[in-house]
């Protein structure tokens, strides 16, 4: 039994993943959009049979079991906490929230209802070169101690702004290539070679800030150019270049050094290069046609880069695997999706960027710090309050 699923979002990957979720079993029940005509119009190109802009008018239907969040990320935190407490499995996209706050909100509320699937979409995760590369690490090709040096990671592609303005123009919104593309960098490499940030510096600027649609009061505040380097905790300096100035172009590679070796992926292809070998040799190629549903919107398509969109449908292969041997609608098993992305992957994913923003400002290292609990709202009332107690 496949569970039915309420989609938020009336964005592209929503015309993208809905024929894909359909065309392996799932029902779509339900869809929410920030306007009401946003709603209607999507659902009657996707013919979801019920659409709304209230939250739980989705969250409440019977028919749903199964919430991907797909909205912008001012709404990820409320909306994922809400649909656990309700007992609905999450997929949420990324990123985890707007800041660590409302990622921690996500994690305890993942930890309160661990029966449930709660995860974060980041697929790259599941793209076959990744998977492979990242079993190449632990089977020793890099050395026998497995001691990785640096990771270099590049990516190059056109810009992710719409026609109008709209919550991908701001920065305290979510919007801007460090959020959107470096948010999957920072769990890929984390993922990849077992390691988490210790220290970032990170130089983070918005070049364009105004198009021929975005302009006079409004201006774009998003960044569209990101360089920075990671401390891991295991030793290994990561670098990262992340570029929104190519239009048309996409471009990936992600290069992992070792003492005996490298291994490299670029675009879906992984190849590598032991010590004293005379040339990089072929460990993997992405041979394999990206399979689409037939009624997907080509155009949306064209807006998702072709490595992260696989990784998607990947994922969502996973889950159908997780649910479908259970009888229950409700039930699953943990193995097909073990390697997705934690609501605490995301808490620490969030600890990064808060940092980097935070490094670019200040113009220095900064150490990351993933908090514990929620930071106090008014401190200085706070003080206050405690200082009277104590003198009474």
């Amino acid at each position: 039994m496949l569970p039915g699923i309420g989609v938020f979002g009336t964005g592209n990957v929503v015309r993208v993943i809905v024929p894909f979720l359909r065309e392996k079993g799932f029902k779509i029940e339900a869809l929410w959009g920030r306007t009401l005509l946003a709603a209607q119009e999507i659902a009657q190109e996707l013919e979801i049979p019920f659409c709304t802009n209230k939250i739980d008018d989705v969250l409440l239907r019977k028919d749903v079991d199964l919430i991907f969040i797909m909205c912008s990320p001012n709404l990820h935190s409320q909306i994922a906490v809400k649909a656990l407490g309700i007992g609905k499995h999450v997929l949420c996209d990324k990123p985890a929230g707007l800041c660590q706050s409302e990622a921690l909100k996500m994690v305890r509320a993942c930890q309160y209802y661990p029966s449930l699937i709660s995860i974060v979409n980041h697929s790259l995760r599941f793209l076959p070169a990744f998977v492979h590369m990242r079993r190449a690490i632990c089977e020793g090709f890099l050395g026998k101690d497995n001691k990785i040096t640096v990771c270099d990671i590049r990516v190059q592609m056109g810009s992710i702004l719409h026609s109008t303005y709209d919550w991908h123009c701001d920065d305290t919104m979510g919007g801007g290539i460090l959020t959107l593309v470096g948010s999957h960098v920072v769990d890929l490499v984390s993922y990849l070679i077992d390691q988490k940030a210790v220290r970032v510096h990170g130089v983070v600027r918005t070049f364009t800030k105004t198009t021929d649609n975005i302009n006079g009061i409004r201006h774009i505040s998003s960044p569209d150019f990101c360089s920075f380097q990671m401390e891991m905790s295991g030793g290994t300096l990561v670098t990262v270049t992340l570029n929104n100035h190519l239009q048309g172009i996409f471009s990936q590679e992600v290069l992992v050094c070792g003492q005996q070796g490298h291994l490299v992926v670029r675009g879906g292809d992984l190849h590598g290069q032991k010590a004293g070998a005379p040339k990089e040799e072929v460990i993997y190629v992405d041979v394999e046609d990206l399979q689409r549903g037939g009624n997907i919107n080509a155009n949306a398509a064209k807006s998702i880069p072709r490595p992260y969109m696989k990784g998607l449908f990947k994922m969502i292969c996973a889950l159908r695997e997780a649910f479908l041997p259970v009888e229950d609608k409700r039930g699953w098993i943990k193995q097909p999706v073990a390697q997705a992305a934690t609501f605490e992957d995301g808490l620490y994913v969030q600890a990064v960027i808060d940092a980097l923003k935070k490094s670019s400002a200040n113009r220095e290292w900064v150490k990351v710090n993933i908090i514990t609990e929620e930071p106090d709202p008014n401190p200085l009332l706070s003080a206050a309050v405690r200082r009277s107690a104590i003198s009474m």
